[in-house]
């Protein structure tokens, strides 16, 4: 448990570094990681239904939409959703395509009740680069970690 409690000390520093209104906030490589080494932790993906099938998957994430597709609208169902799928007391991650989206997903559910919620940062494809590509620039794929397509 030392590797585990090193990296939420080191996310619970981020979150108050950055005034953060949830636990933490975690690299890619951190939130793998600890979705390995917590028993019971869950990665809730946020991108659009379009992105997953699209861009790529998390294998065993929990997707639930943050904003719709097409459209962009807040999903009224978000919350209730995660509570359909995912305990309360459990350590959440939230991740999207940067970390924005997730960013508000993290607030919301500690808003709702949620005490262990963290934010993956730089998400599933990271920032744009200089020529405005995304998966150059940090991200979960950049990093490696598990991910499929098609």
């Amino acid at each position: 448990m030392g590797r585990l409690n090193a990296l939420l000390s080191l996310a619970h520093a981020r979150a108050e570094e950055m005034e953060l209104p949830y636990a933490g906030a975690l690299t890619p490589k951190e939130a793998h990681e600890v979705w390995q080494l917590a028993p019971g932790a869950r990665l809730v993906d946020v991108r659009t239904k379009a992105e997953w099938d699209w861009v790529g998957r998390v294998p065993d994430a929990v997707e639930i939409e943050w904003l719709s597709y097409p459209g962009s609208q807040p999903n009224p169902n978000f919350l209730s959703q995660l509570a359909h799928q995912v305990d309360r007391e459990a350590l959440v991650m939230f991740m999207c395509r940067s970390g924005a989206r997730s960013n508000a997903a993290a607030s919301a559910a500690a808003e709702a009740g949620y005490t262990n919620c963290y934010n993956v940062l730089e998400g599933f494809e990271g920032d744009k680069d200089a020529a405005g590509h995304r998966n150059r620039v940090g991200g979960w794929r950049f990093s490696g970690l598990p991910w499929t397509q098609g």
